[in-house]
């Protein structure tokens, strides 16, 4: 592990991806951090984003992050963000709007480039395997390598994308990154706000896609996802959807920025307006074949539920 984490009061080199739409809470950045990995909150509204960050404070002592959306952030998101003790940031330009540490995902080295010049101190390449968004064309290692390559020495990379174990870990730290980025791995835990059926999918998967499908409200954004019964309904010769519903998740793009209410319970395979919105605990069960079930490629190696205490000392190399 790097001195960068180390300063930041962080134990160990395992970050837990910051999954939006309500799966990343506080309970599971919470249970991550105080078991010496860095915990985070994914994006939710302002307010709940607030309230998720105070809970988890409740709960550590240790540092906790959060990770923002850069087109579908408003001011009052990095207002409450203000209060992480780091700051994530995905898509979109990369400008530092916080005060504090602020690290930006990368799927590029031009995109690595532009983000240490905007300040950032600290970036992490996203491979093309990763779980969720992801715009890189390089797997995670190979990436790493050219960031590295492009920055100056020493600066801290992070690497997300492949990671299952240990022996995964291991292999990106002795690849020069500063700490490992999970996600799926973390989906599989009590903690996470994942529904019983998304866990039990991710338990069975053993293949994802690349699409650009649930893009409503935020459009020509790739992401990695398992099967489902809308992938078997829209993805046919292009795998990123249909000519007509990329069209119509373009013209949806302004709705991506503003508050409404959660329609989800709505959505059906066959309807061709499909949210980015995952199925969480709370929400309700059609949507594990109408929503995006996040998934990196690294989830053909998982099948087993485990707290995430626990796996961040399985993880530690």
């Amino acid at each position: 592990m790097g001195a960068w984490l180390e300063r930041l009061g962080v134990g160990f080199p395992i970050v837990q991806a910051g999954m939006g739409g309500g799966l990343a809470r506080h309970r599971l950045a919470a249970e991550v951090s105080q078991a010496g990995g860095l915990g985070t909150i994914g994006m939710l509204s302002p307010g709940a984003l607030a309230a998720e960050l105070t809970r988890a404070r409740a709960l550590t002592a240790r540092p906790l992050a959060v990770n923002l959306i850069v087109p579908l952030a408003r001011r009052a998101h990095w207002r409450e963000a203000a209060a992480a003790d780091v700051v994530f940031t995905h898509w979109g330009r990369p400008r530092r709007r916080t005060a504090g540490t602020w690290v930006h995902q990368c799927g590029s080295v031009s995109e690595a480039r532009r983000a240490h010049a905007a300040g950032a101190d600290a970036v992490i390449a996203q491979g093309r395997e990763a779980g969720g968004h992801t715009r890189a064309s390089l797997g995670a290692e190979d990436l790493l390598e050219r960031i590295r390559a492009a920055l100056p020495a020493g600066f801290p990379v992070l690497m997300a994308g492949g990671v299952a174990n240990a022996g995964d870990v291991s292999r990106a730290l002795s690849a020069g990154a500063e700490a490992a980025v999970l996600g799926t791995r973390f989906l599989l835990t009590p903690e996470s706000r994942a529904h019983p059926g998304y866990r039990q999918r991710l338990r069975e998967g053993q293949r994802t896609l690349l699409t650009e499908l649930f893009g409503t409200g935020w459009p020509a954004a790739p992401h990695r996802v398992l099967p489902n019964a809308a992938t078997d309904r829209w993805l046919g010769v292009d795998p990123r959807g249909p000519l007509a519903v990329r069209a119509l998740n373009r013209l949806s793009a302004p709705l991506g920025r503003l508050s409404l209410p959660d329609t989800t319970a709505h959505q059906r395979p066959g309807l061709p307006l499909l949210t980015p919105s995952p199925p969480t605990d709370e929400r309700a069960a059609s949507l594990l074949d109408s929503g995006p079930l996040y998934a990196g490629e690294s989830v053909a190696r998982l099948s087993d539920v485990r707290p995430a205490a626990e796996l961040v000392g399985a993880l530690t190399p």
